[in-house]
């Protein structure tokens, strides 16, 4: 058997590049269980893999998927209680928003934050489109840009069109594995393409009619980047749904609650109605940004 890692998922059938550079199409042998946890792709790109030739074929299988590191996954749009796996085994997330063109909602940048927290994995979030902003939407992005600086996230706005701080994010992602997320319409295959022109990723369009991104990127994807490191180009997602997150535990998942958590009264605090709250102190102070505070209670109420 041969290891490789998988470079593109089309759901019954997978490609995997080995240590030789060589890429080999693969499906995977029999029903394979990964600890337990229900998804809708039992492999997912960025999956180390253990392969074998098939006999008298050109085709590979997949006979055992090695252990992940880390993994970004949402709850299936399909199936309520099954999650679907975006990408694994990836140094970081490069969350692609914006203020405009479709606007991308506070809420779905919290949401995919504390999934990347609960794996430990570090999120850069860059606002596409800058150069469409008027004076309103720059300052909407520059107070976003603020507030999750100041929580700890690298974050900044750049535009696909003119380049602008498009060096900054290559350097980000030089000799790493970045997984590209976020709404289809953000622009992540143009920014991908300006970013690495070689790659000559298709670009999509918006739809004139709710300002809706059409989805361009049809399967998950990873590419080698000429200046060092890969990138996983994911399909646009339209809702960013949490999976086998607790209750108990959400607030962990924000990094400025996690600081405070320990001044509240009860060690059981919800941070939602119970007195002497130090999370709610904090919003009434503007100590915690009340939007970030707005989206854990939505949160907390799914």
């Amino acid at each position: 058997m041969q290891e490789g890692v998988v470079i593109k998922s089309t759901g019954s059938w997978y490609e995997v590049r080995n240590d030789k550079g060589e890429t080999v199409l693969c499906r995977l042998r029999g029903k394979i269980r990964l600890d337990g946890l229900r998804t809708t792709n039992p492999v997912a790109v960025g999956d180390k893999v253990m392969y074998e030739k098939e006999n008298n074929k050109d085709t590979c299988v997949i006979n055992k998927i090695l252990p992940r590191y880390n993994v970004i996954v949402r709850k299936s749009v399909n199936l309520s209680k099954a999650s679907h796996i975006i990408a694994s085994n990836i140094d970081q997330a490069i969350l692609v928003a914006t203020i405009a063109q479709p606007r991308t909602s506070t809420g779905f940048i919290d949401r995919f934050l504390v999934t990347a927290e609960a794996y430990h994995i570090p999120t850069i979030i860059v606002f596409n489109k800058c150069d469409l902003y008027d004076d309103e939407q720059k300052a909407a992005a520059e107070e976003l840009i603020s507030t999750f600086k100041n929580i700890g996230y690298h974050s900044f706005m750049i535009s696909a069109k003119t380049g602008f701080q498009c060096d900054e994010l290559k350097e980000i992602m030089k000799d790493k594995v970045s997984l590209f997320s976020g709404h289809s319409g953000v622009g992540k295959s143009a920014l991908i393409n300006r970013l690495d022109p070689n790659l000559n990723v298709r670009v999509g369009e918006i739809s004139d009619v709710h300002e809706k991104g059409k989805h361009t990127t049809t399967f998950c994807q990873m590419f080698p980047l000429a200046f060092g490191g890969y990138i996983i180009d994911s399909p646009g997602i339209k809702e960013f749904g949490l999976y086998d997150m607790e209750k108990d535990t959400l607030a962990q998942r924000f990094p400025e609650m996690r600081n405070l958590m320990h001044e509240c009264k009860f060690s059981n605090c919800t941070h939602l109605h119970e007195p002497h709250c130090a999370i709610k102190k904090a919003v009434e102070e503007n100590i915690i940004a009340d939007w970030r505070y707005n989206d854990y209670c939505h949160m907390m109420e799914d």
